[in-house]
């Protein structure tokens, strides 16, 4: 059944303890305990939201996100719309959603992040943002989202992720038992949810010529390639060979089976032999 559509709404960006939104899935998906119940208590109005003003990384993403937006806009030719837009889920109305924008062209939700250049790779950036990312684009019913991502390096990395439909399953499941411990008061624990790997589009192409374990591998596979070939070609021709009525075929150290479904399997018959003991 197709997602109702998304109703844009106006809310108090201080009334985020009303809802859950995309930065808050991470922490619920997450495995920090502490972080867990301060977000609990915040959103029961127990305590007021972090101050993050301190916080270089987090300031360094606000403050690169119209130079990101830009520079995506310039090197993708795709055009981003409703930037900060603030949305509800349609039916999920505890779920919301604070949009670094939409790409007008397909509808896919975008985020932009400032990443430390150091132990930087496509696969932990997008690990990282996850759960904000599938939460948006349930959030939006959007099939895919870009991550538009400015290292310290300077660096500028786009990945497509695409919503995975077992993932936002156990990420609606977490939220909704957080939830309803917002609401009845009772303290949430870790949900330990194991979530799939990312998936991510395949566009790089990398030079493996610094890996032993590739050029050992690498070595096999060319050595021996020509004797697979010819193993094929082998089996092949015995199987052509071998009359249709017969269900073993045997011969020169080589039998052949054929299963009830007809498919038609070698094995390499040893002959053991014993040398007689000299007295």
């Amino acid at each position: 059944m197709a997602e109702p559509q998304t109703h844009i709404v106006k809310f108090n960006p201080n009334d985020r303890r009303h809802f859950i939104g995309g930065s808050d899935a991470r922490i619920v998906m997450g495995d920090d305990q502490d972080a867990l119940i301060r977000l609990w208590r915040e959103k029961r109005g127990e305590v007021a939201p972090e101050d993050l003003s301190d916080n270089l990384i987090v300031q360094l993403g606000t403050v690169t996100e119209v130079l990101n937006r830009a520079w995506y806009q310039r090197s993708s030719g795709q055009t981003v719309k409703d930037i900060q837009k603030r949305v509800r889920h349609p039916v999920h109305k505890w779920m919301g959603a604070t949009l670094d924008g939409i790409i007008e062209q397909t509808g896919a939700v975008f985020e932009a992040k400032f990443m430390l250049p150091w132990a930087f790779t496509e696969e932990a950036a997008a690990e990282k943002h996850m759960a904000q990312l599938q939460h948006n684009m349930w959030v939006m019913a959007a099939r895919s989202s870009v991550l538009s991502i400015i290292t310290g390096g300077g660096k500028w990395v786009e990945i497509k992720i695409y919503a995975d439909p077992l993932y936002q399953h156990l990420l609606l499941t977490a939220e909704k038992k957080f939830w309803r411990c917002v609401q009845s008061g009772d303290p949430p624990a870790l949900f330990n949810i194991e979530t799939p790997r990312p998936r991510l589009e395949a566009v790089k192409v990398v030079d493996m010529s610094t890996s032993n374990q590739w050029a050992e591998l690498a070595a096999t596979y060319l050595r021996t390639r020509e004797a697979h070939g010819e193993h094929e070609t082998a089996k092949a021709d015995l199987k052509k060979l071998m009359p249709g009525d017969a269900k073993e075929a045997t011969g020169h150290g080589v039998k052949a089976k054929r299963s009830k479904s007809g498919a038609i399997s070698f094995e390499a018959l040893v002959t053991e032999s014993s040398d007689a003991s000299v007295q």
